[in-house]
């Protein structure tokens, strides 16, 4: 019987770093509706500053959650798309009712070191087992993170 996936992959290697991206998008999802929440109850003086740029944010994250769902698909898995699955799998806090601007840039930028931490992770395994395509994604993810981590960082003068 042959051990490899559609697209040449080794099966069980395939499940582990599926496994891996269900736990990404589960923290994606909250990620996202958290960002979609600051958007939404955003109050003070710097209002329309963020107000747009959480709007770019969930658009992007929107854009990712996909991607990450059709990774999982391309392995030969079922992405998680249950909200019980997702909360039940994911680590990134979820928050409600914030209103504060440095409040909503803290909840982003803890939800970034999560999610960057699990992306390494993730493009470890993907090397290992020669999965460019998800070590592409993994690689392009962490780049782009790691500069808006600087920019909220700035933002709060840290």
């Amino acid at each position: 019987m042959n051990n490899l996936s559609i697209i040449g992959l080794n099966k069980e290697k395939s499940q582990e770093l599926a496994e891996k991206l269900n736990k990404l998008l589960a923290n994606y999802s909250v990620y996202y509706m958290n960002v979609r929440g600051y958007h939404w109850n955003i109050r003070g003086d710097k209002f329309f500053e963020l107000h747009l740029k959480f709007e770019e944010l969930y658009n992007d994250l929107l854009v990712k959650i996909d991607e990450i769902a059709e990774r999982i698909l391309t392995l030969g898995h079922t992405p998680y798309h249950s909200y019980p699955t997702i909360i039940k799998n994911a680590t990134v806090k979820i928050d409600e009712n914030v209103t504060d601007g440095h409040q909503c840039v803290e909840g982003i930028l803890g939800a970034l070191k999560v999610i960057i931490s699990q992306q390494r992770e993730l493009l470890e395994l993907s090397d290992e087992v020669n999965d460019e395509g998800t070590n592409a994604l993994m690689s392009d993810y962490i780049r782009e993170q790691e500069k808006l981590s600087w920019m909220y960082s700035a933002y709060l003068n840290k």
